[in-house]
């Protein structure tokens, strides 16, 4: 069998779908194997030996024996990498004796749809095959991994500086969670499901070169199975006048509006906001440059707040008016001019009005409207039946200039700007107040689970804002903290200028109890394997494990063969998902040490009695 496996090898050596450095992907040769993929089939039958061991002749025709194709590929017994040999022996497969990876059908829209991606979403995961963790889990045990999580090192934040363990909470708080989004999330549900009016993220574009340290390099299925755990959620805490904004760029802009389609439904997408976030960048001769990021707008339901203009008092209007408001009524009344001709041609609307005729494309409005609209004096009508209608637009009724779609106007943040926290991907405030000003009213909730440097937070707190952020990188207390303590303290820097912003406000800190996420984190740290020796030691006296994980399997010389990030993902598998962070069903159970402080200030913020 091992020779056959050779054959097999030799023969897709070339091709870079099947093997790897001389390696079999098993993954894709599975997935082809249950598609019947034609190139794979076509390998197949080019070898004697391998036609006859997976082919069989039913009456001249031969029938391809996919499963006993795939069992050969993914048979314990012949597979020569000492990695896999290693977490076979341990025994990290299911009870058949099959990978969890391998187990999967290829779906509709994409391999994995319908897992949980709990998605580490640090930088040292990059270097593994699979960033996300692939048990076969079931639906009790996903509703355990989505229980409400204890949350412990509690501070409030205001102009006096921190306080631990405060004396009140409210869902009238801002609030920051550390932690791990998709679980933060479903620990929000109790308190705040259906009460988020916008929701912003600027989630990883899938480029690589994330600068807030974010594993940024999924391939398509993953990330997409990252973004649709984390939306699914998401669309159950907005309102149901509530709207999400998600901001990207072209690498996965159209497969998440895709996503969004699905989550939200087709016809709760209202726009496409692009933004030019820089200047043109030379790709070379077969490429233009890339200038612009897309914002995907989904509402909730049909109903929802939306105010899409800018007020007078915004340089965009102040500048409108000046350019166009310069005609006068002869009683005072300034006013301008807006021809009323369709740009499309609309025969319905081509009639004669006032002994004017129509231009070639058909008047704006309707006939009904027209003479409304002349009723109200709001019409200029000219002497020459061949001329064109206008209407007047009065400054005294004039609301503000309507926000297009195309915003040119917000450059990115300059690296020496007072606004700059250190981060290349920081969005502008600006940007952040114009989403803010046309979708919400001052008190109402607003969510960023993927919170970065803090725009979300400090543009909405500057507007009044209550705001929810959600971030697990441990820059959240070096930068994003210390961001909105400067907010509190009256920052300059950004809006407040515009919104006339002097200095108060509060928030709360708060962070999801790790547990076997402990581990994972030193696991990811270590340096050698001695430490991940000595971290495995500690965790076969406190962490928990995989329910078919077999310890006494487990031989340090054969582990110390394998390379470095390989026995951190044998180590990292062995850890049961379930117990990342410690679940508040379980905040009196003594293993788990919870403070006397920290279950008295989660009795708070989950309302329990």
């Amino acid at each position: 069998m091992q020779n056959l496996q050779n054959t097999l090898v030799e023969l897709l050596r070339d091709d870079s779908n099947y093997t790897s450095e001389g390696k079999l992907l098993k993954n894709k040769l599975t997935e082809d194997a249950l598609k019947l993929e034609t190139s794979l089939l076509k390998y197949l039958l080019k070898n004697d030996r391998l036609k006859k061991h997976f082919f069989i002749d039913v009456d001249g025709t031969l029938v391809f024996d996919k499963d006993k194709f795939i069992q050969f590929v993914n048979d314990k017994e012949f597979l020569p990498d000492s990695y896999t040999s290693f977490r076979n022996k341990i025994g990290l497969l299911d009870e058949d004796g099959k990978y969890f990876s391998e187990k999967r059908d290829v779906v509709l829209a994409w391999p994995y749809k319908d897992c949980v991606l709990e998605g580490g979403q640090d930088k040292e995961d990059q270097k593994r095959n699979e960033i996300f963790y692939n048990e076969v889990l079931a639906p009790d045990e996903i509703d355990r991994l989505f229980d409400p999580k204890v949350l412990t090192n509690f501070k409030r934040y205001d102009k006096d500086g921190e306080h631990k363990d405060p004396d009140d909470l409210s869902q009238n708080d801002n609030l920051i969670i550390k932690g791990n989004n998709l679980l933060a999330l479903h620990s929000l549900k109790r308190h705040y499901r259906g009460k988020v009016k916008l929701i912003y993220i600027d989630p990883p574009y899938n480029t690589g070169n994330d600068s807030f340290g974010y594993n940024d390099k999924f391939n398509h299925s993953t990330w997409l199975t990252f973004m649709k755990t984390r939306l699914l959620v998401a669309k159950e805490l907005l309102s149901n006048n509530g709207v999400i904004f998600v901001h990207m760029d072209y690498n996965e802009s159209h497969y998440c509006k895709i996503l969004l389609d699905d989550i939200f439904g087709k016809d709760k997408f209202q726009n496409e906001i692009v933004w030019r976030r820089k200047q043109a960048t030379s790709y070379g001769k077969s490429k233009f440059g890339i200038v612009t990021d897309s914002i995907l707008f989904y509402s909730n339901s049909d109903e929802y707040d939306f105010f899409p203009i800018f007020s007078k008092d915004d340089e965009n209007t102040k500048k409108y008016i000046k350019e166009r408001f310069i005609y006068d009524d002869g009683d005072g009344r300034k006013y301008m001019k807006s021809p009323l001709v369709n740009s499309l041609y609309r025969p319905n609307l081509k009639y004669v009005f006032q002994g004017i005729n129509p231009p070639e494309n058909g008047w704006l409005y309707s006939k009904e409207k027209m003479q409304k609209l002349f009723d109200n004096n709001e019409l200029i009508i000219p002497d020459n039946s061949d001329s064109r209608i206008y209407r007047r637009i009065f400054l005294d009724e004039y609301k503000g200039q309507v926000i297009q779609s195309l915003w040119t106007d917000i450059p990115i943040v300059n690296p020496m700007a007072k606004e700059r926290v250190d981060f290349d991907t920081q969005k502008p405030e600006k940007l952040i107040h114009r989403i803010i000003t046309s979708t919400t009213n001052e008190n109402d909730l607003v969510l960023d689970f993927v919170a970065g440097s803090g725009t979300t937070l400090a543009t909405a707190m500057k507007m009044n804002r209550i705001f929810i952020g959600v971030e697990q990188m441990d820059y959240v207390n070096s930068v994003t903290i210390d961001r909105l303590n400067k907010v509190i303290n009256g920052d300059q820097s950004g809006i407040s200028e515009s919104v006339n912003w002097q200095s108060g406000g509060s928030f709360i800190y708060a962070e999801l109890k790790k547990w076997n996420q402990n581990y994972i984190d030193e696991i990811e740290d270590a340096k050698a394997t001695k430490r991940l020796l000595t971290i495995y030691n500690k965790m076969k006296a406190e962490a928990f494990f995989r329910y078919d994980v077999d310890l006494t399997k487990f031989e340090e010389n054969e582990f110390s063969k394998l390379e470095l990030d390989q026995q951190k993902e044998v180590l990292i598998e062995c850890l049961d998902k379930n117990h990342l962070y410690v679940n508040l069903s379980e905040m009196d159970d003594a293993t788990y040490d919870i403070s006397n402080e920290d279950k008295a200030m989660n009795r708070k913020f989950y309302g329990l009695g």
